[in-house]
């Protein structure tokens, strides 16, 4: 064997030595997102994709998945919310996990969509109760997510590109265009 092929060999052995482990790295309940102040896990963020996408699901338009709205969201919290509403916002998204167990008899990512709109529903109606005050957390965080859905849906690139006909000038010239007579 000559050496440069030797030299070559060991230096595709060493590569994949430095690889492998970041291969076989387990991310199992680590989050996908990457945030500063705010701790969410997996399931946490599985939670906030589906309530997003239950606020904003696909039809003849792009989904809250689709346009990356969930992300939109959590980054929006992490960035702009302060201290107290971020721990808020973690209080709540337990809050909600649980009362979607406890009303659902399942996890909210596992149930299907009808059953998380239903619930999603029932916390509607629940916030505009007056007299509700149970579980303040719970419905903080549900506005949260709520607003900044709408917020990220409203400002993407999809929604002020293909929905929203944006004009410079609105109106255009039209020199051609008859008048009537003018009365003095």
């Amino acid at each position: 064997m000559n050496r440069r092929a030797a030299l070559r060999n060991m230096a595709l052995i060493m590569g994949g030595a430095i690889i492998l482990p970041s291969c076989l790295h387990d991310d199992k309940g680590k989050a996908v997102v990457k945030l500063n102040n705010l701790t969410v896990d997996a399931e946490q963020e599985k939670i906030v994709n589906s309530l997003t996408e239950t606020i904003l699901p696909k039809t003849d338009t792009p989904g809250a998945a689709e346009l990356g709205i969930n992300l939109f969201v959590f980054k929006m919290i992490d960035d702009c919310a302060g201290k107290e509403q971020q721990a808020d916002f973690i209080t709540g998204l337990n809050k909600f996990a649980d009362a979607a167990k406890q009303k659902m008899g399942k996890p909210f990512v596992d149930s299907t969509d009808k059953e998380r709109a239903a619930f999603v529903s029932s916390v509607e109606k629940l916030g505009k109760d007056k007299n509700y005050k149970d579980d303040s957390k719970l419905m903080a965080f549900y506005q949260m997510v709520k607003g900044q859905t709408v917020f990220g849906y409203t400002t993407s690139k999809y929604f002020m590109t293909k929905q929203v006909v944006y004009e410079l000038v609105p109106g255009r010239y039209n020199a051609m265009f008859p008048a009537s007579k003018a009365t003095v």
